[in-house]
């Protein structure tokens, strides 16, 4: 029997949505949790999850480790590599209440670390390198411990279930930050569990994704040779690793990592101005394996700001607003009108041309 339109809903994939406060004011996580739970039906249930930024202020100067563990022999282990090799300030299980949807959890602590002098000095490493490095050690060399999140003055949280339920379960209307991510996610082709939830995050970088990526494995094997470890099981976490190499590594810009990730067609750089050409023909050669292929919008956000990028066919949706100091990203124009109604501007944005968020020069 064919299906007649209406009768069922394919969704477009995913959801993600953000906001931030330009001026750097804080507040709860109960309106990225109502944006993200109006694209209720773009999820299924086996992934959701949030990014927060200026939330641990008492903190700030202190990586925050979130960190899952399957076993506690897994906890002992890497308490032993942390107590090696950072000084810890403080360390807990991270708060969480009851939810009916959300169960089976792994043992979930968080530690505010920083560097061992020691170690740093002996190490010839600057402090963010130090604990990138350490992080992957965690994830793979530790069997049942994943670091899901290390950068200051933020934090990821996710899980397996619905993101309004995955808000509800680490009490996010408990937190205020000035710039909040979220996920809802639909999995196609990679597995739904705790540590393959989006935020995918390392340092102060999240990426919450929509889409597919079909250069997936040359990207990957393209990082790895610059020390990165791919271990989520999931083609999301490569994006992550592509902007911390371009931008904190290489040192070029956002607007330029956006430009290589997301690079314009041989033929319309071909017929760009001769500037331009030689601009883009350069990323374009230089960085070949770092362009990602496959339908996609993406939100990155940082301690400084927020960056929204399409695929350059725009194969998935992506809407922009703004009112007063704040702006809002998400896939669907409905989850930014449920909590900015009347927003001074909006629109849907373009692919491949970047929108780069900042806080105020004053914050």
């Amino acid at each position: 029997m064919l299906q007649q339109e209406g009768q069922i809903r394919i969704p477009s994939g995913c959801a993600i949505s953000a906001v931030i406060n330009k001026k750097g004011v804080c507040f709860s996580g109960e309106r990225i949790i109502k944006s993200i739970a109006l694209m209720h039906d773009r999820s299924n249930g086996l992934g959701g999850g949030f990014a927060a930024y200026g939330i641990y202020p008492q903190f700030k100067e202190l990586y925050a480790l979130h960190i899952f563990y399957d076993t506690t022999e897994a906890k002992a282990k890497t308490e032993q590599f942390l107590n090696e090799h950072f000084e810890i300030e403080m360390a807990g299980r991270m708060p969480t209440r009851k939810t009916e949807s959300i169960r089976s959890s792994p043992i979930i602590w968080r530690y505010f670390v920083r560097p061992d002098k020691a170690r740093l000095v002996e190490s010839e490493l600057d402090e963010e390198e130090f604990t990138t490095r350490c992080v992957f050690r965690v994830n793979t060399t530790i069997g049942g411990a994943f670091v899901f999140s290390s950068g200051k003055n933020m934090g990821a949280f996710k899980a397996v279930g619905y993101p309004e339920d995955v808000g509800e379960f680490y009490m996010l209307d408990d937190y205020k930050g000035y710039l909040w991510t979220a996920h809802g996610r639909f999995p196609t082709n990679t597995p739904g569990w705790w540590g393959g939830a989006h935020p995918f995050t390392l340092l102060d970088w999240s990426i919450v994704h929509n889409g597919e990526i079909s250069s997936y494995d040359a990207n990957r094997r393209y990082i790895e040779m610059f020390g990165y470890k791919c271990t989520l099981q999931t083609d999301t976490e490569v994006i992550t690793y592509l902007f911390d190499l371009l931008v904190r590594k290489h040192k070029l810009s956002l607007e330029t990592a956006a430009n290589i990730i997301a690079a314009p067609m041989w033929e319309e750089i071909a017929a760009m101005p001769k500037e331009q050409r030689e601009y883009y023909t350069t990323l374009r050669k230089t960085y070949s394996s770092a362009l990602v292929n496959g339908p996609f919008s993406i939100i990155l956000g940082f301690n400084n700001g927020l960056l929204a990028l399409n695929d350059r066919l725009k194969l998935r949706a992506l809407m922009a607003a703004k009112q007063g100091d704040e702006v809002f990203f998400a896939s669907e124009e409905a989850a930014i009108r449920t909590i900015c109604p009347e927003p001074d501007k909006i629109w849907s944005i373009e692919g491949g041309r970047p929108i780069i968020v900042t806080l105020d020069p004053t914050v």
